[in-house]
């Protein structure tokens, strides 16, 4: 992949952090406040608005042209070859509620989660960076990843619940150690850095614009991700779809989970 595109992935992701970690010291208390709906028709809080703001601003100034994805203003075409699926913030209601778990993750990819060729998640609070780029691996901090060959023997998990969850979620919170930390490209960076064994949503609630950073990253470090059916799990670039998720370090857990 061309080094000027993955460079303005990093810089866009900078300037996303650089600009919600600064509001966070001055604006934090309007961080939850709605302010309007996005693409996909949920709820814009501020934090969101903010984040996606810098983003596009940033890209919009570039000289390289990419196509956008993103949670609120939806697709921009821009007659470029790649789109960036762009989640400004991932964890908005964490970044709101002053948890320092959430992100800005951004794929490049054409047309599907399969094609994604690289991706990037930045953890804003810490300033933690995965990043991943198809058949070279998965690197935290620069630093290569890779799950674990056999998991804990106490596996730990994260699993969504709430009103998010299903008999599979429900079946697995009452077996292994759990989790449920609010921020799904995190949680899956997590899976692939061996921290978490396992990550699953149930139900069909999650969007090409949560995972397809993590996707890959959590894919080069060695992990499996499927549906809650246990198919490889592939999604186009679109805000209308939206899946279950079951990553994992291996295939043996998924066979577990599904199972």
């Amino acid at each position: 992949m061309d080094e000027e595109i993955k460079l303005l992935a990093h810089k866009t992701a900078e300037t996303v952090a650089r600009k919600v970690k600064k509001a966070n010291s001055t604006d934090f208390l309007k961080f939850g406040n709605n302010v309007g709906l996005g693409a996909d028709g949920t709820v814009t809080k501020y934090v969101d608005k903010l984040a996606e703001d810098a983003a596009i601003n940033y890209l919009n100034k570039s000289k390289t042209k990419v196509n956008v994805l993103s949670e609120e203003i939806g697709f921009l075409d821009n007659g470029a070859d790649y789109t960036f699926v762009l989640d400004p913030i991932d964890g908005t209601r964490n970044a709101y509620r002053g948890i320092p778990f959430y992100s800005v993750s951004i794929a490049i990819g054409k047309s599907t989660l399969s094609d994604v060729e690289y991706g990037i998640v930045k953890n804003i609070p810490s300033g933690d960076v995965f990043t991943a780029e198809k058949s070279h691996g998965a690197f935290l901090n620069g630093n290569k990843i890779g799950t674990p060959e056999i998991p804990d023997k106490e596996p730990l998990s994260s699993l969504s619940l709430g009103k998010n969850y299903d008999k599979v979620t429900i079946s697995l919170a009452k077996k292994d150690k759990v989790r449920s930390l609010g921020s799904a490209s995190l949680e899956m960076c997590m899976v692939a850095t061996g921290a978490l064994d396992y990550y699953v949503v149930g139900k069909e609630y999650i969007r090409i614009i949560d995972i397809a950073a993590s996707t890959l990253i959590l894919r080069e470090a060695g992990g499996i991700v499927t549906n809650v059916f246990g198919e490889e799990l592939d999604m186009p670039f679109s805000l209308d779809e939206r899946s279950s998720v079951v990553a994992a370090c291996s295939e043996e857990v998924i066979k577990k989970i599904i199972s």
